[in-house]
């Protein structure tokens, strides 16, 4: 193979000194490198394939003789060694697996669990050779006391826990393995040769390879401290900007000493959160959950390893996220339609879902065309519905859900594939799920992802987040002019707004409130969703629906009166005659009391019902007949002062909605016409022409109205 090589290569460039020349993931160059190394690939591919075939074996005799279940635990602490011994890739690969309870059984999670944070050492002889070598000076001109251990090792470096010289702070001193970038370049070169004949072998239609690409990148930038130094400061910055800005955060990088090989940051007390038995924890998983939402959908910069050694509850609540080497970034427009996704998803409106998987690349586009038929839809429902009951993957019927799949196969070719960039995103909500399912065995991952997709919708103001919040909010109707909220869907959504506000603001950690600060926070809350100076889709749909209840209401209420009144003998109300005496407007639409006002009447009862039980059930209401008069006095400071800080943006919803009503005055008036005409039956013949169709006493004519015209310049003089 080596004359072969060398004969073939006769004339070309020299093949690189290194697998990755400018320390980036780079196949090409690494093929060339290794192209050249026969027996380091070879001695390579032996190695993994004896040491996994031996484990192999144990599990088939195993199975052969009916011992898996009594063998597990023995076979699970082998396979733990085995990662171990094939190094950083494989044991990346273990981390990811030890949290799936829902996958592996309680043996191998326990046998895995090591990888977390027991990898072993390498010597600190080595680790003080780096540091010297990478910061330029000796160890005790920089450090106090180095110890002659690290405090934790990783699959790609290890911790020291020092003081610097000449402070009071402890740091935290991670120091990447010796030669690991060759480690890796040599199994991701091997991983990515074997992966088109896994492909061809087994007809599989996704881009194995881009998959490997996107995975090889990753690792590779894990290796850059500096970059990732960068991605911990890129986290700060965005989630600052946000409401979890005060419960979540990364250790502070110290710059001075930190270098491609070795990253000082801030000490931090905390314990992992799995291993924590506060009370406390639960929450803190869902403040994990939204805080990878917001980085995946909202700041576009993703933490995609957070197996728990890498999540920490601090001494004061607070949730830290370590370890920023691996990261992935998603572009705005794949934002948006992963956001669409989620809320078809949360909400249930499982027809769209196909659409979604074309959109994000989960379908081919050549199999467009099939994205509607039942059968996709019927399966796809059916898995995500289960997903959705919790439990994980447990949770599915998977022998139904393969046999469904192989028949949709069988008849429509391979209709699935997973997207190169999506094998990040499934790590990371795949480990945090598994975290959650530990904490909770009924776990959903999908309602979980409720809150934040509730506050994006309700916040967001592109116009494609408007149109799935119309989705979410009205469902199948949403194109319907005639649309009333879907009392079920609002129900969702302000529950799970709730939940998230609740979340972000640490107010569940203990950080509690005074009533004035929390009433402050509500008109500050309400004022940011609908009191905006230019409309946003939440606030276009609010004013539609406001001005609907408004109008329907005071049709409902203005016959509920005139009921009341009493009957005259000529058969009208009492009170009609007495406002009316001519009944000029006793048929009018205006008036008249229709089905669509009775819907959206029951509506408005079921959402009166809604803010009362929601208030009465969050921890944070004010009980307002307790307050005193200083505290009346301090809260109506407070809210006239919002009020008056955003005197415009109020003033131009109220502009905006006495538009609306205007118009769907005169839609009504247009719609129904002025008045309805009463057909009286008559005597008189109905005449011929010549030609024997029927003539008309007199000519229609189109229905016409002073008022309706007057109501059109009004409306029209106010959009000028």
């Amino acid at each position: 193979y080596s004359i072969v090589s060398t004969i073939l290569s006769f004339g070309q460039e020299p093949p690189p000194n290194s697998p990755y020349p400018m320390n980036k993931y780079d196949p090409v160059s690494a093929r060339k490198y290794f192209d050249g190394k026969f027996g380091l690939v070879l001695s390579r591919a032996i190695q993994v394939s004896f040491l996994s075939g031996a484990f192999l074996s144990g599990l088939a005799l195993d199975y052969l003789t009916g011992k898996l279940e009594e063998n597990a635990q023995v076979r699970a602490d082998g396979l733990s060694v085995l990662l171990t011994k094939l190094g950083p890739s494989f044991i990346k690969i273990g981390q990811s697996l030890s949290i799936r309870r829902d996958l592996l059984s309680p043996a191998y999670v326990r046998g895995l669990k090591s990888l977390q944070d027991q990898v072993p050492s390498y010597s600190t002889a080595e680790a003080r050779e780096i540091i010297e070598s990478e910061l330029g000076s000796r160890i005790e001109d920089v450090f106090e006391d180095f110890p002659s251990e690290p405090i934790a090792a990783a699959s790609l470096g290890q911790v020291y826990k020092v003081k610097v010289r000449g402070g009071d702070r402890d740091v935290a001193v991670k120091v990447q393995r010796p030669n690991i970038m060759n480690q890796i370049a040599l199994d991701m070169h091997l991983i990515r040769e074997v992966v088109p004949i896994i492909k061809t072998a087994f007809n599989i239609n996704t881009d194995f390879v881009g998959v490997v690409d996107t995975w090889g990148a990753g690792f590779v930038d894990e290796l850059d401290y500096i970059e990732e130094a960068i991605n911990a400061k890129s986290f700060m910055e965005g989630i600052v900007q946000t409401p979890l800005s005060g419960v979540v955060f990364a250790p502070p990088v110290v710059d001075e000493l930190t270098t491609r090989k070795v990253l000082t940051t801030e000490w931090v007390v905390g314990e992992r959160l799995d291993k924590s038995a506060k009370e406390d924890v639960s929450i803190l998983c869902s403040i994990a959950m939204n805080s990878y939402l917001t980085m995946m959908l909202e700041t576009g910069l993703l933490h995609c390893d957070p197996h728990p050694g890498n999540l920490l509850r601090t001494t004061d609540g607070k949730l830290c996220i370590l370890d920023w080497g691996m990261v992935t970034r998603l572009d705005p427009d794949l934002q948006i339609t992963l956001i669409e996704h989620m809320a078809h998803l949360t909400s249930a409106d499982y027809d769209e879902i196909p659409k979604d998987l074309l959109l994000l690349g989960f379908i081919p586009e050549d199999k467009a065309d099939l994205i509607k038929d039942s059968g996709v839809v019927d399966t796809l429902a059916e898995i995500y519905g289960a997903w959705t009951g919790g439990g994980g993957a447990a949770s599915v019927n998977v022998n139904k859900v393969i046999a469904d799949l192989q028949e949709l196969t069988a008849e429509k070719g391979n209709l699935f594939k997973i997207p190169p960039y999506f094998a990040y995103i499934a790590k990371s909500f795949s480990v945090l799920e598994g975290i959650g399912l530990t904490n909770d065995a009924q776990y959903s991952i999908i309602n979980e992802c409720l809150p934040y997709v509730s506050k994006r919708l309700l916040t967001d103001k592109s116009e494609r987040t408007g149109g799935a919040l119309n989705t979410f909010i009205f469902g199948p109707d949403k194109a319907n002019e005639d649309r009333i909220i879907d009392y079920d869907r609002v129900e969702q959504l302000v529950s799970g707004f709730g939940d998230y506000t609740t979340s972000a603001s640490g107010e569940l950690l203990g950080k509690n409130s005074s009533r004035a600060v929390i009433i402050e926070g509500v008109a500050t809350q309400v004022l940011d969703l609908l009191a905006t100076e230019e409309e946003t889709p939440l606030q276009e749909i609010f004013i539609e629906q406001l001005a609907k209840i408004i109008t329907s209401s005071t049709r409902s209420a203005w016959s509920d009166i005139r009921e009341r009144s009493g009957v005259l003998p000529s058969g009208r109300t009492v009170l009609g005659s007495l406002v009316d005496p001519l009944g000029i407007f006793r048929s009018s639409p205006i008036v008249r009391v229709n089905e669509l006002d009775e819907r959206t009447v029951e509506t408005t009862r079921n959402l009166i019902q809604l803010i009362t039980t929601t208030n009465s059930n969050s921890e944070s209401t004010v009980d307002t007949s307790t307050l005193s008069n200083t505290e009346i006095i301090e809260i109506s400071s407070i809210v006239a002062q919002k009020l008056f800080e955003r005197r415009s943006g109020v003033a131009k919803t109220t502009n905006r909605l006495a538009t609306k009503l205007l118009q769907l005055t005169a839609d009504r008036l247009e719609k129904g016409g002025e008045r309805d005409i009463v057909v009286v039956a008559s005597n008189e013949p109905v005449k011929n022409t010549s030609d024997g169709k029927i003539q008309e006493e007199s000519d229609k004519k189109e229905p016409s109205s002073d008022r309706l015209a007057g109501a059109r310049q009004i409306l029209e003089t106010i959009e000028q």
